[in-house]
C-alpha cells in the first residue's frame, strides 16, 4: 500500500514528488500544485503532506500517513474556503502557524486548496511569509493553472502540474475505494470527464444523475424565446435548490454548535455579544451559499458544454473521439443532423462566456437567460434578432 494509490493518472507528479521526499536536497518549502478540476489536486497534496511526515517516506499504513491524508494530524493544516476568495482574516491565522515548529512530525506542513481565490492584499500578506520561511515549514498551494495565482507567489513555488486522468482509472479508483458497481463507475467516470469527485457524486447519488439528465434536456426545449426564459429560470432553480439541500443542514449544526459554545441554548432574547457572532455566522454562510450556487451552475454549464462537444465530434465525423455522452445519443445525432458545425461552435462560446460572467459576479439569472436565447436554433435567433431591428426603427 502506498500514500499515492488514490493519486490516478498522475504518474509523472507522483514521481517528483516522490523524488523530494526521497532527498530534501530536491524539497523546497513552497509548492503549487495545478491540474483541471477533477484532477486530484487535493488528494495529492495530501499524499505529499503524508509522505512528508512518514517514517517510512509515504508507506500509506502508518499512524502519520492514516492521520496526514485524512487532515487530522497536528503539523498539517488544510484550508479549503468555502467564500468566493480567500481574504486578509483566512491568511492571517496560516501566517501565523507558519512561524511555529512542528510539534510532532519532520515539517508544518500548510495545504492551501483554493490558492486561485487569493485577493491582492491576502496573497501579499502570504507572499511575505513563502519570501521568508521558517526551516521546517512546508507550504502545498493548489489551484487550476499557475496562471491563476499571483505571479509574485508562483514564482517562490515550485511547480508540478496534472493532467486529466483516464477515465478508466477514475472508474477503476470508484470500484476499488469505494465498491461502486464496473458500468455504474464508468458511466459515472465518463459523465464526470474524469472529475474525480463529480464522478463519484454520480456514481452514488441518483439524485444527481437525474439533475444531470435534465441539464442535458435543456437544448431540445429551447423551441422560442418564451421557452428559453423558462429553462433558464429551471436551471437556476435546480442549482438554487441544490445549493440548499447541500448546506441546510450544516448550517441549522453551526448555529446549534455556536450556541452551545456561548452558552445560549434555548435563550430568546440574546444578548449584544451574542447577536454579533451569530450574525457574523448568517453572513458567513450566506456566501458560502452564494459560492455553492455559482459553483453548481458552473457544473451545470460544463455538462451542456460536453454536449455540444458530442453534437460536434458528430457533425464532424470524428469516429475515434469517444463521445461523453453516450446515454444521449438520439438527442446528439438528432442536434448534429439539425445545425451546422459553426453553429455548434458558436453555442459553445456562448456557454464559456456565460461562465466567465457568473464567475466575474453578474446575476446568474440574467446570464443564463442570455445563454439560452444564444442557445436557440439558428432561424429562431435570427427572428428575434429581425424583431429587435424592428422595435429599435419604430422608436
Amino acid at each position: 500500500m502506498s500514500v499515492w494509490r488514490d493519486v490516478v493518472g498522475q504518474e509523472a507528479a507522483v514521481e517528483a514528488l516522490s523524488r523530494a521526499v526521497g532527498d530534501e536536497r530536491l524539497m523546497t518549502h513552497a509548492w503549487l500544485l495545478t491540474g483541471p478540476p477533477g484532477s486530484g489536486r487535493s488528494t495529492a497534496a495530501r499524499a505529499f503532506a503524508a509522505a512528508l511526515q512518514c517514517p517510512a517516506g509515504g508507506c500509506g499504513d502508518c499512524h502519520e500517513c492514516h492521520t496526514a491524508a485524512s487532515g487530522a494530524h497536528a503539523d498539517v493544516q488544510v484550508v479549503a474556503t468555502e467564500h468566493t476568495y480567500l481574504r486578509l482574516d483566512d491568511v492571517k491565522p496560516l501566517v501565523m502557524l507558519a512561524q511555529q515548529r512542528p510539534s510532532a512530525g519532520k515539517w508544518r506542513i500548510i495545504i492551501v486548496e483554493d490558492a486561485d481565490r487569493l485577493l491582492d492584499d491576502s496573497g501579499n500578506l502570504l507572499l511575505k511569509s513563502i519570501e521568508e520561511p521558517p526551516p521546517r515549514t512546508v507550504w502545498i498551494l493548489c489551484a487550476p493553472s499557475s496562471e491563476d495565482v499571483l505571479v509574485t507567489i508562483r514564482s517562490r513555488c515550485r511547480h508540478v502540474g496534472l493532467r486529466v486522468p483516464p477515465a478508466s482509472a477514475v472508474a477503476d479508483l470508484l470500484v476499488r475505494r469505494d465498491g461502486i458497481d464496473q458500468v455504474v463507475a464508468a458511466y459515472a467516470a465518463r459523465a464526470a470527464q474524469s472529475h474525480i469527485g463529480m464522478a463519484r457524486r454520480l456514481a452514488l447519488d441518483e439524485g444527481a444523475r437525474n439533475r444531470r439528465r435534465e441539464v442535458l434536456r435543456v437544448p431540445g426545449r429551447l423551441t422560442s424565446v418564451g421557452a428559453a426564459v423558462l429553462a433558464a429560470g429551471e436551471l437556476v432553480e435546480v442549482a438554487s435548490e441544490d445549493a440548499k439541500a447541500a448546506t441546510t443542514q450544516r448550517n441549522a449544526e453551526e448555529r446549534a454548535a455556536l450556541m452551545r459554545s456561548l452558552g445560549a441554548e434555548g435563550v430568546t432574547l440574546l444578548p449584544p455579544a451574542v447577536r454579533s457572532q451569530v450574525r457574523q455566522l448568517e453572513e458567513n454562510q450566506k456566501r458560502r451559499a452564494t459560492r455553492s450556487l455559482r459553483d453548481g451552475l458552473d457544473r451545470a454549464l460544463v455538462d451542456l458544454l460536453a454536449f455540444y462537444r458530442d453534437v460536434l465530434v458528430t457533425q464532424l465525423g470524428a469516429d475515434m473521439v469517444d463521445l461523453v455522452n453516450t446515454d444521449l445519443w438520439v438527442d446528439v445525432d438528432r442536434l448534429a443532423r439539425n445545425s451546422s458545425p459553426e453553429d455548434t461552435v458558436r453555442r459553445m462560446d456562448a456557454i464559456g462566456l456565460a461562465r466567465e460572467r457568473i464567475s466575474a459576479n453578474v446575476a446568474p439569472l440574467l446570464a443564463v437567460e442570455a445563454l439560452m436565447v444564444e442557445l436557440m436554433s439558428p432561424g429562431i435567433g435570427a427572428r428575434v434578432d429581425r424583431a429587435r431591428v424592428k422595435v429599435a426603427g419604430a422608436g
